[in-house]
């Protein structure tokens, strides 16, 4: 499909592209599940969930993550980001050498299940290509499997254009509504979730693993046809259990975490079951509507 290509000019000058993007900076890295320091060891062995001594052995290990959630700007969302067809290599290359040049070293990247599904060993290869990419810019990558945000029925194959001056206009969830609701079926992303921590493990220019990003968000934009909070909220628990011990089960030497949206993130002891009645802030999120 046809879009706009981005002029070849340096980070801060005017750039028109399919896509506008807004930095957000990745000021610290929360909720670790644990961590390790392993050599390549295959196959990998399955591990516990880490302490919170061993979360801040491994943070104070880091130097300062900074980065932003990156897309590229000729992708309007995750699959055509990622689907062989419109892959682009020559935009990340050129927009990951912008964001080392003004200091990041960190990228917060969002995969997809359908690219999965269509095409695991492709998609495998093109992860491998874009750590390669960002490795030669100096800059290590969080993955993000799953999006309870904007559009819940993703669909594979081309992509729609987007919408002029709308943020995320043509952003999908990950899973579709259709397969979230359905607990029955959580077990087909099980595949998805252990071939990429199963093939990456163990590599350094992997930071972090995100399984899911904002599980509990109730989605406005999209209130009109996303699922009710009844069914949500427990059916995003329901997988990001099941996520955590798939990822554990791979060995990650990497960290892992979930972006959760309700609760005070300052203080842990807020931090509650999305579906949880006992605690009142979380659950009056998860009921607006």
């Amino acid at each position: 499909m046809a879009y706009a290509r981005p002029p070849t000019s340096g980070p801060g000058e005017a750039v028109t592209a399919r896509c506008s993007s807004v930095v957000t900076a990745l000021a610290a890295v929360a909720a670790l599940s644990g961590c390790g320091t392993s050599e390549s060891a295959p196959p990998p062995e399955p591990r516990d969930r880490g302490t919170v001594e061993e979360a801040q052995t491994w943070y104070a290990a880091q130097p300062w993550l900074v980065g932003a959630n990156f897309v590229p700007s000729t992708a309007v969302n995750q699959l055509e980001m990622w689907q062989e067809a419109t892959y682009d290599e020559e935009t990340i290359d050129r927009e990951l050498a912008w964001a080392a040049e003004i200091g990041f070293n960190t990228m917060r990247v969002f995969l997809h299940d359908l690219v999965w599904k269509a095409d695991p060993e492709g998609y495998l290869r093109r992860i491998d290509r874009f750590l390669g990419v960002a490795d030669r810019h100096g800059i290590r990558v969080m993955l993000v499997f799953f999006d309870g945000v904007w559009n819940p029925f993703p669909v594979a194959g081309e992509q729609p254009e987007p919408t002029p001056h709308v943020h995320n206009s043509q952003w999908v969830q990950s899973p579709g509504a259709e397969i979230l609701e359905d607990l029955n079926r959580h077990d087909e992303l099980e595949a998805y979730v252990k071939g990429v921590i199963g093939r990456f493990h163990d590599d350094s220019r992997v930071v972090v693993w995100d399984l899911f990003n904002e599980p509990d968000n109730q989605n406005f934009a999209y209130a009109e046809v996303e699922l009710s909070p009844e069914v949500k909220a427990p059916a995003a628990e329901a997988l990001l259990s099941k996520a955590f011990e798939w990822a554990r089960s791979m060995g990650p030497i990497q960290p892992i975490t979930a972006g959760v949206w309700s609760g005070d993130w300052g203080d842990p002891e807020t931090i509650c079951s999305i579906n949880a009645p006992s605690c009142p802030k979380c659950f009056a999120d998860v009921q607006l509507s």
